[in-house]
């Protein structure tokens, strides 16, 4: 679902120190572990957007939602040191600040989402959002996109196509297709909204004759696994109502467009004019320091607090929350919602642009710092995976790092931190161009 990653048989023109590194990697680490890129990258420093190997060498971060207000953001770096020199423990003592975030936050949500409950990651938010939606609306199926990762646990392990054919979806679980116009088009559909919801209702149909029945949708709003489909605004809300019809709830995951990244507003399920029953985030929440939640509405939340109760020995611990303030603050002082938004719309035109003047790239989608930018074959104009990849290992040696997306992985993943400056997109467009050129000359 990702980039390249390194082989020992690519191992011309790597240094010798990466190689003795990756061999160390791989003998303690294991082999599950897989490195981006052909020639792995050995960072050892971070600042905002950038990054520096161990020569010194500065990289253009555009791939890193996790430090979400940049590497080291000195008022993150500032709360976390304060506080671990202070008390970190559970959420069992009583402790103000875990209270005083979660005011915070919830402030950012529509009145009726009233409660959180505090993880480490966004698959633990996941998972538990899941089986708070089985518990309340006594159903167990749930529907979710064709290329969607929502994380790592067992659990919503099977609800991560992403992942690949090796690992198989839940019995109880239902795929719809992206929400591309272009398939709805092809199906003789005009109003993209109509069509998914009708894919959703089928699939809710298939779940409910089965005898799942149906406990949620759930879904990234940005569709970011998928390609990255964010617009047009709206066109989530029907498929919604055909799943609330039947008795479920909408899970917002909003990992991948919550926290200002669209620039449209603070979350993106706002683009859509819904109301989740359930919101999940993860790893921008803290700029690197495990935290996660689950937002709720309070009498979906019931019914799972009723029967069972819940606790997380690190998640909500003061530290991380301490992170997950500052991140908060930072974004509203420093507008980095307003930022992402003026700097993600100016990239985007800048993209358009660069895709017209060269046949191998595609349409570009996007919103605030989250773009999706398709790489094609010249000659059939379909997405190319290996075209796309090679696009990436280019920009990698122009130290640009940036990832692909998508179900054939032909479209790459431009997903900065929210610091990200037009001197940044300047940097990345030249880049681009001519690693664009490069691949198209090679094959002349």
């Amino acid at each position: 679902m990702d980039t390249n990653s390194f082989r020992p048989e690519d191992a011309d023109g790597v240094s010798e120190r990466t190689l003795e590194l990756t061999r160390r990697r791989s003998q303690l680490l294991g082999p599950a572990y897989r490195l981006f890129y052909r020639d792995p990258v050995h960072l050892v420093r971070g600042s905002g957007s950038h990054l520096f190997d161990a020569d010194g060498e500065r990289y253009l971060d555009v791939y890193n939602n996790v430090a979400s207000v940049g590497h080291c953001h000195p008022r993150v770096v500032a709360a976390v040191q304060q506080q671990v020199a202070t008390l970190n423990t559970h959420t069992r003592y009583l402790h103000e600040a875990v209270l005083d975030y979660a005011e915070d936050l919830l402030s950012t949500t529509p009145d009726e989402i009233g409660q959180l409950m505090l993880l480490c990651t966004g698959s633990e938010a996941n998972d538990l959002a899941v089986r708070v939606a089985q518990a309340h609306s006594g159903a167990r199926g749930v529907v979710i996109s064709a290329e969607a990762y929502h994380g790592n646990t067992d659990t919503v392990s099977q609800l991560s196509p992403a992942l690949g054919t090796a690992q198989p979806l839940g019995e109880w679980v239902r795929t719809v297709p992206a929400p591309d116009a272009r398939l709805a088009a092809a199906e003789g559909w005009d109003d993209l909204g109509a069509w998914f919801a009708a894919k959703v209702a089928a699939a809710a149909d298939e779940l409910e004759a089965a005898g799942h029945g149906v406990a949620a949708l759930l879904a990234d709003s940005i569709f970011s696994s998928d390609g990255v489909f964010p617009d047009p605004a709206g066109f989530l809300a029907p498929a919604v109502t055909e799943v609330r019809a039947r008795g479920g709830v909408l899970i917002a995951d909003e990992v991948q467009p919550g926290f200002a990244r669209t620039g449209r507003a603070f979350w993106g399920f706002a683009g859509h004019g819904v109301v989740p029953e359930l919101v999940t985030t993860g790893k921008p929440m803290g700029n690197g320091i495990p935290v996660s939640g689950l937002l709720a509405q309070p009498h979906v939340l019931a019914s799972f607090a009723e029967h069972l109760p819940y606790f997380n020995t690190f998640g909500g611990n003061p530290v991380s929350v301490a992170a997950a303030q500052a991140v908060l603050d930072v974004i509203r002082d420093e507008d980095l919602q307003g930022s992402a938004l003026s700097v993600g719309t100016a990239l985007q035109t800048d993209l358009r642009s660069l895709a017209g003047r060269t046949d191998l790239l595609g349409e570009v989608r996007g919103a605030g710092l989250y773009t999706g930018l398709e790489v094609v074959d010249p000659e059939t104009g379909a997405g190319s995976k290996d075209l796309a990849l090679e696009v990436v290992e280019a920009l990698r040696q122009r130290r640009v790092l940036t990832s692909v997306c998508g179900a054939g992985g032909d479209v790459l993943k431009l997903r900065p931190p929210l610091v990200f400056s037009a001197t940044d997109a300047a940097w990345l467009l030249e880049a681009l161009d001519d690693a664009v050129r490069e691949v198209a000359a090679r094959r002349r």
